[in-house]
């Protein structure tokens, strides 16, 4: 298990072996996400918008602007 320092500044060093795991170098971006109460993940963000291209599929058929509000005012009725 690695372990680090707080400074008076609130600032940590992570330690290398976590920074390799990760694959993060510096001037890299890493979030802290709230897993469940006074317990966080650090997850590295360092991919780019392009890696997420063609994470989500074209529609079979184009959809029109007329059919995007219908199915925002049925939804966003339901969401109240």
């Amino acid at each position: 298990m690695s372990t680090a320092t707080i400074t008076s500044k609130g600032q940590i060093t992570i330690p290398a072996v976590v920074r390799a795991a990760l694959g993060v170098e510096a001037g890299d971006r890493i979030e802290f996400v709230q897993v469940e109460p006074g317990r966080f993940e650090l997850v590295a963000s360092t991919q780019s918008v392009s890696a997420l291209k063609g994470l989500v599929r074209k529609p079979t058929s184009p959809v029109t602007i007329e059919v995007m509000g219908q199915a925002i005012a049925a939804h966003g009725a339901k969401a109240r």
